[in-house]
């Protein structure tokens, strides 16, 4: 297939080029871009969606079966197939294309696409982890969570994709929103910056097969997909607000039918558009099981962890219930799962993608305007006096003190919780329950666009919630850092020595030309479990 002409570059999908379920232009055979994703030594997940007739729109349960062939190469022009194949796709899998692309090098970069008929799909690149053995002299990660499509451009996606220097993609979940419009969008007045396709809430398979593909429109972050590949996990959003393993907040069994048929169509609709492998493998449906390991070489150790499909039932603050040993946030047998892997480990840095966070923090009590701001975008209702937020592991503190105190038993150093879905960025010291020592450090990447307080507050940023980080950090001393209103992403850098994170603002969520800048840099020596701030982030 060599022969066949390309576009030449990475990400080349433009908005012109798009087409959606809700567009009278014909749709692109490869209108979804291509993705790749949990890159192993030997292995990569390869994806795409097809669109061979103008009947096989997303979600519609219609067309033809179709053969897809895949190729990876070592070059630009194709000339150097080190790996290919052909995968058969249909309306069973709504068109989309998902194969584990093995025999690979390595840390190595690649090239691949995809083809069927005479269509040529966009070029991605992609890299492999490096050798078990491998002692690589530095990593770079983004770290990204909830892109919410009606509250803003992704044009922090852009910006990641055009540094050129990532490893990997890190994202900790709410990479879609269910909502339907009107609902949780831009700023306090809750205006759609775009509308959500179907105009609805989320529900049934086929509408979270439609609410992926239009997010998979989205250029931005089409050309980061093309770019990197990603490591992902789901959080509250790619199923429901608030879901646990028995419901959710936004579910309502009378008028949505039972929770788990809704559970399984999300997993299903994630499964199929997502680069990730589900119970261990890229063939879509044969598993619902996220949480899992990769390691690159013998710098880092990534345990990507699922806080929702496990978890208890949240209860409230003051509830003698959230210390009930009976209670899980992450179930018994991940739970165990990632206290073998962070004490066995042969890594220097043990990486946790944690999509909730972790550290003890007690809420101060505000003004109550600034509660509900708070308890939008945290899950924070004070009584008056500093209270948890139980959505995160404050509300399961018998599994956070049985993992902390494995860690403790087992001296285990270098452990850094990356974490997202309170919309706001951190730098914490994750203390010892036994003794108050820092065990762990914990950094919290911001939204790409999802309100923050300021936005649910109507107030302009960086200054009501300057008075709040100031309280949160007075009854928190291991809250080092603290920003409430920036939206954007993070850049993760990782020596054997030293890692360091980087927190990049950017300008306007409204505005798909926004530019950015550096809000804040941290880091961590290795054997310290404390973060400290650093002067200036680590150049591109």
């Amino acid at each position: 297939m060599s022969g066949v002409g390309v576009a030449a570059g990475l990400g080349v999908i433009g908005p012109a080029a798009i087409a959606t379920s809700a567009s009278s232009a014909p749709p692109r055979v490869f209108g979804h871009g291509v993705a790749s994703g949990d890159p192993l030594p030997d292995a990569v997940v390869l994806w795409t969606r097809v669109t061979p007739t103008a009947e096989c729109l997303p979600g519609a349960g219609r067309g033809p079966d179709v053969d897809v062939v895949w190729e990876v190469a070592r070059d630009d022009g194709f000339d150097d197939v080190v790996a290919s194949g052909s995968v058969r796709t249909g309306p069973r899998q709504d068109h989309t294309v998902k194969v584990d692309a093995t025999g690979l090098e390595p840390g190595t970069d690649y090239r691949y696409r995809f083809v069927w008929d005479v269509h040529v799909s966009p070029t991605g690149r992609t890299r492999t982890a490096p050798a078990p053995g491998d002692a690589p002299d530095a990593l770079r990660f983004g770290v990204v969570s909830c892109a919410n499509w009606q509250a803003g451009w992704f044009t922090s996606y852009r910006h990641l994709a055009e540094r050129g220097d990532l490893d990997a993609v890190i994202h900790l979940g709410d990479y879609l929103y269910e909502y339907q419009p009107g609902k949780y969008s831009y700023g306090h007045d809750q205006v759609d910056v775009r509308l959500h396709d179907p105009q609805r809430e989320t529900v049934s398979l086929r509408d979270y097969r439609r609410r992926h593909a239009q997010y998979k429109t989205d250029p931005d972050l089409q050309a980061l997909h093309a770019a990197v590949p990603f490591v992902v996990t789901w959080d509250d959003h790619e199923v429901a607000d608030g879901n646990w393993s028995g419901g959710a907040f936004e579910h309502q069994p009378a008028t949505e039918g039972p929770w788990r048929r809704r559970v399984r169509a999300a997993h299903r609709a994630y499964d199929e558009w997502m680069p990730v492998r589900i119970s261990g493998t890229a063939v879509a449906g044969d598993g619902e099981r996220i949480y899992r390991r990769l390691q690159f070489g013998r710098l880092v150790d990534l345990s990507m962890l699922d806080l929702r499909s496990y978890r208890s039932e949240r209860v409230d603050p003051g509830d003698p219930a959230i210390d009930d040993v009976g209670r899980t946030i992450a179930g018994e047998h991940q739970l165990a799962w990632l206290g073998d892997n962070l004490s066995t480990s042969p890594c220097r840095w043990k990486l946790v993608g944690n999509p909730v966070m972790v550290a003890p923090v007690m809420m101060p009590p505000r003004p109550q305007a600034e509660q509900d701001a708070m308890s939008e975008h945290i899950g924070f209702v004070s009584r008056g006096t500093a209270e948890p937020n139980t959505d995160t592991w404050n509300g399961y503190t018998s599994d956070r003190d049985r993992l902390l105190g494995r860690l403790e038993d087992d001296g285990v150093t270098d452990t850094v919780f990356l974490t997202g879905d309170v919309h706001s960025a951190w730098a914490t010291e994750v203390p010892s329950p036994r003794t108050g020592r820092p065990m762990a450090v914990e950094l919290v990447c911001s939204s790409l666009t999802s309100n923050n307080v300021d936005d649910f507050m109507g107030t302009r940023p960086r200054t009501t919630s300057l008075v709040m980080e100031a309280a949160i950090q007075e009854v928190n001393p291991h809250v080092r850092w603290v920003n409430l209103d920036d939206h954007g992403f993070t850049v993760l850098h990782v020596t054997d020595d030293r890692l360091q994170m980087d927190w990049h603002a950017i300008s306007d969520r409204r505005d798909p030309r926004a530019t950015t800048h550096v809000i804040a840099s941290w880091a961590v020596t290795a054997g310290s479990a404390r973060v400290g701030p650093v002067r200036s982030p680590v150049p591109a």
